[in-house]
């Protein structure tokens, strides 16, 4: 298949996923689906298959659907936390975006392209300046970080990636998306059922959740609020800030290559941005070409796909920086809760 091929199938399939019922062509294969996730689930349960300690605490942070829901921006917010607390945090991913996905883990440099490691991989060792390591076995690459000294683990997605022990699982859900239309792939967007949400520690919604979760979910006092903020553009060619007021008015082309691009334009028009939207493929690998709009407008997108197109930036180009907010009485139950689940493994 094209590539537009592919982004049309992903469109009609979000377009179902999201809407009021499943597909009922696909609804026997999301019921073959479901029978081999909980056969899974089962069998690490059972202790066929075994997840294994990596010897230092593990956060999971990651989520029951597929597509961007504010994973990686909480993980940065995260290890932001535990470094003011004097804790040397590594962070853990699979590497999604890589051209070629490390099958031996790799740790990840600031000068490392995007295509080799992935761009969340990029964008957290530039933005969180703590070890960040990529792999296709997450135990293997955890395991290095503790090799290289880090005291705590934090894993960008792998909710589902039983193999490695965790002290502590979030769950992220996108307040506009919610679980969509509450059905396993490929009739909707979920990797395991509504009820996953029972057993992990903290629901953090990002923003405000706009269809209530299913009946069967009942999250009660374990669910948190966040949100992301935009705070500047930046220029991808110098690093040089401008406030977002100075751009209120302004016709811009509007780049996303995120696993929810309408949510990245939806915050465009919030700020008084005129965008011509462009949406792309989650972890798309961008050139030249694909920016090349034929006009002379600036081109504004987000931090995640400025790391993969800083290589050949113009002065046109731009991202927005955003940063996660929690109210204060969020920030301070899910640090608690952090730090209640580090005391127990360390025993103190």
């Amino acid at each position: 298949m094209t590539p537009s091929e592919v982004d049309t199938l992903r469109r009609l399939l979000e377009t179902s996923w999201y809407g009021a019922t499943a597909s009922p062509l696909l609804r026997p294969l999301s019921v073959v689906f479901g029978w081999a996730v909980r056969a899974r689930r089962w069998a690490y349960r059972r202790g066929l298959l075994r997840s294994a300690q990596v010897g230092v605490p593990v956060i999971v942070v990651g989520n029951i659907s597929v597509g961007g829901t504010g994973k990686t921006p909480l993980v940065l917010w995260l290890v932001q936390q535990l470094q003011a607390e004097g804790l040397r945090a590594g962070v853990v991913l699979r590497g999604h975006g890589a051209r070629h996905p490390a099958r031996v883990p790799r740790l990840v440099s600031e000068a490392d392209p995007a295509d080799e490691v992935g761009d969340e991989a990029l964008l957290l060792a530039r933005r969180a300046e703590c070890p960040v390591c990529v792999g296709v076995d997450r135990l293997a690459a955890a395991r290095e970080l503790v090799a290289a000294g880090c005291q705590v683990i934090v894993a960008d997605d792998g909710l589902q990636h039983y193999a490695l022990g965790r002290t502590l699982e979030i769950a992220v859900v996108d307040g506009a998306r919610g679980l969509g239309n509450g059905t396993l792939l490929p009739a909707g967007p979920l990797r395991e059922p509504p009820q996953r949400l029972r057993e992990v520690d903290a629901v953090v919604l990002n923003g405000r959740l706009v269809r209530p979760m299913p009946a069967s979910v009942a999250v009660g006092e374990k669910c948190l609020s966040m949100a992301l903020q935009p705070r500047q553009f930046v220029r991808l060619a110098t690093g040089e800030g401008a406030s977002i007021p100075t751009w209120r008015g302004r016709s811009v082309h509007a780049v996303a290559a995120i696993g929810n691009p309408d949510r990245f334009f939806a915050t465009l028009r919030t700020l008084g941005i005129d965008a011509v939207e462009h949406a792309f493929a989650d972890h798309h690998r961008f050139g030249p070409g694909d920016l090349a709009f034929g006009d002379e407008r600036d081109i504004v997108m987000t931090e995640k796909d400025a790391v993969k197109c800083a290589g050949f930036a113009s002065d046109r180009m731009w991202y927005l920086s955003a940063a996660i907010h929690f109210e204060a009485a969020d920030a301070a139950r899910l640090m608690a809760l952090v730090r209640a689940r580090l005391a127990e493994e360390q025993g103190t």
